[in-house]
């Protein structure tokens, strides 16, 4: 038995073998000892104490991320899906995701994580050109890759890619021969993001030093457009600003739990979900440290370290925000609450940035390249 909205939930494993220089998430060092344990029991418990706030829901995805969840034992990443599916009902075609490193470490135990029940892999390549791999500080090279990409096509029904480009001297030309032979290793779905420039992280320590600098607006531009020729060329559909998938089907389920304004949870350490329970919207997000989420869930049954109900205006600006991503865009009804003027949409589709569709709000190829500045002038 279901009621309420469909529900998708997260999983944050925040330890990572080291730190790349270009991450801003909620990351630590996996040093060993007894916390990783306590925490993948934490996260089981959460999971539960979850389940009485958000009453029978259908399940349609489960997706661990982080961190580098590749690196758990095998069996707490089954305790922690069969925990989920045991509390909410699973849908026929529920999706289970894990995100992986492509280290012959990890890879070694894509069977273990397969038997204990993923069968969507997402699979951080980075990139096939080994110079680009050691300035990234991957710690895999591309034969590592390349190796970890066809263990994971044999272990899992589905694969996703992830791809960083825009990095400093890399030219279209060569960037499209580095995503041709991506492609070529037989992923359904790939995710291909422009580097940023985090604030806090090593890499914005170094370009403000001066050490290297990041590509122009125009060569960036440039590479976008080799990504959306390289991959429509190769039979993916761009459905959403930097997710490409082979068809329908190959879609991320999670993700699109995101974009589409359904409800999720988020367990582990730093975890934010967003649940509708009696009426209101509400944002939940854990407590941050792995030791304060463990001590947090064994005091009160929950990891939340905040939780609170977002008014009509917040719950539609995040609904725009997520919405305008995907090509399929936000319906105008969501998003009634930020009174955008009809004039200002009719201004947008003039200017060829919202397609002409007078039931949802749509960004065109030329607005999905101005996404930020058009989603602030859409919600302010």
């Amino acid at each position: 038995m279901t009621s309420g909205p469909k529900l998708g939930v997260y999983i944050h494993w925040p330890y990572c073998a080291r730190i790349c220089p270009y991450c801003d998430f909620n990351v630590f060092r996996d040093r060993g000892g007894e916390e990783p344990a306590a925490l993948a029991r934490a996260i089981v418990a959460d999971l539960e104490a979850q389940a009485t706030i958000t009453g029978p829901r259908e399940l349609a995805s489960i997706f661990l991320g982080g961190g580098t969840p590749s690196l758990m034992d095998p069996a707490w990443a089954g305790e922690m899906i069969a925990a989920a599916k045991r509390l909410w009902t699973p849908a026929a075609d529920l999706e289970v995701t894990l995100e992986a490193n492509p280290t012959d470490a990890e890879a070694d135990r894509f069977a273990g994580f397969a038997d204990a029940g993923v069968n969507r892999l997402s699979l951080g390549l980075q990139s096939l050109d080994d110079q680009a791999l050691r300035f990234l500080g991957r710690n895999h090279d591309a034969t590592a890759a390349i190796r970890a990409t066809r263990a994971a096509v044999r272990a899992f029904p589905r694969l996703s890619i992830d791809m960083i480009y825009a990095r400093p001297g890399q030219t279209p030309a060569a960037w499209a021969q580095e995503l041709k032979a991506a492609v070529d290793l037989g992923a359904e779905h790939v995710s291909p993001y422009q580097l940023t420039i985090e604030a806090g992280t090593a890499f914005d320590r170094a370009v403000r030093r001066g050490q290297f600098t990041p590509p122009d607006g125009d060569t960036g531009a440039a590479l976008f457009d080799t990504t959306q020729q390289v991959l429509k060329a190769a039979g993916f559909d761009a459905y959403e600003v930097s997710n490409h998938a082979q068809g329908e089907a190959a879609r991320s389920r999670h993700n699109l739990i995101y974009w589409q304004g359904h409800d999720y949870l988020g367990a582990g350490p730093g975890a934010h979900g967003r649940i509708t329970v009696d009426g209101p919207r509400q944002a939940t997000q854990a407590a941050s440290k792995p030791a304060d989420y463990i001590a947090r869930v064994g005091e009160t049954g929950l990891g939340f370290a905040a939780r609170e109900a977002l008014d009509a205006q917040e719950a539609a600006q995040e609904r725009l925000l997520s919405g305008l991503r995907i090509t399929d865009g936000v319906p105008v009804a969501e998003v009634a609450a930020l009174a955008i003027p009809s004039q200002k949409i009719a201004d947008l589709v003039t200017l060829g940035l919202l397609a002409d569709d007078p039931l949802r709000l749509r960004a065109t190829p030329a607005g999905r390249l101005v996404l930020d500045r058009l989603t602030v002038e859409l919600a302010t």
